[in-house]
């Protein structure tokens, strides 16, 4: 598996009951996760919560402020620095476990980059930029791609938390898939390529976009945008439900067949300090043979 086991500012304490206690920072929240079927192992640990987010039978919900919260505040992850905060969808703006794969990647892009070769990466459906800030930070340059203009917004700030500099940045608001096609269609390239597609989504004309329906098509042109001698290729999946199987394969009938290279693809998990592991979803990567 990939887990995700250096945080400081980050923790989960305890799972059950369908929930999940999370410390961000000096800040305690509960948080729905439907993976987590069992009972609460410290129940009397949940009482330190600060925020609660409670489910809607109608769809949604809202958070439940047990104690003041600040309106945002900051987490740190080794040098990288995140501006989190509750939003109206359960999140924070932050997927912890996706810390796993910052290390992963930022590891290869800093080898590349000291060796005296340039790294162009690309991050897709990028959301606040934690993948975007980690790859930067050990060297690359990174186009970062969103649909929603206040995930972009929200990375720039990251961008500005962490200290590094906007030259490396090209922030793009766009559809994922439109932006790849333009970017081939230019000669445009990347050494490395990243991907955390949503499992569900309406286009620009109503039109509904499902992750199983589209993943092959979507891997497939964004491996055509990879250059003549890529680094890497990651593709995320979460809500949809894929076995590390599926993306194993998804990943070796495309970016190996024309690069050669490693596929491997796990189940990626956080540690929980009362016990045991939260499942998170699983990641496919692709690495080059150098």
């Amino acid at each position: 598996m990939f887990l995700a086991d250096g945080w400081k500012d980050f923790e989960v304490l305890d799972t059950g009951g369908g929930e999940k206690l999370e410390r961000w920072g000096s800040v305690v929240l509960a948080r729905p996760d439907p993976q987590t079927i069992w009972k609460k192992q410290k129940p009397e640990m949940w009482k330190t919560a600060d925020a609660r987010y409670i489910r809607s039978e109608r769809g949604g919900g809202s958070w439940e402020i047990l104690r003041p919260l600040p309106e945002s505040w900051t987490v740190s992850y080794r040098e990288l620095k995140f501006r989190v905060r509750p939003t109206g969808f359960k999140h924070t703006g932050l997927f912890p476990e996706q810390a796993a794969n910052w290390d992963w990647m930022s590891g290869l892009v800093s080898k590349r980059v000291s060796s005296g070769k340039p790294c162009k990466v690309l991050n897709l459906f990028a959301y606040t930029g934690g993948a975007s800030v980690a790859c930067a930070a050990a060297g690359a340059s990174v186009t970062h791609v969103d649909a929603a203009k206040g995930m972009v917004t929200w990375a720039k700030e990251n961008r500005q938390e962490c200290g590094l500099p906007e030259e490396r940045f090209r922030f793009i608001v766009e559809d994922a898939l439109a932006f790849v096609r333009r970017e081939i269609r230019r000669g445009n390239s990347y050494d490395g390529i990243l991907m955390d597609p949503p499992s569900y989504g309406r286009g620009p004309n109503g039109e509904v976009w499902k992750l199983e329906d589209e993943v092959f098509s979507l891997v497939s042109t964004c491996a055509s945008a990879l250059s003549a001698n890529p680094l890497f290729f990651l593709v995320n999946s979460y809500t949809t439900g894929f076995q590390p199987t599926v993306l194993n394969n998804l990943i070796s009938y495309t970016v190996c067949r024309n690069f050669g290279g490693k596929a491997d693809a796990q189940e990626l998990c956080l540690p929980v300090s009362s016990g045991g592991l939260l499942p998170c979803g699983a990641s496919g990567r692709w690495q080059s043979n150098e």
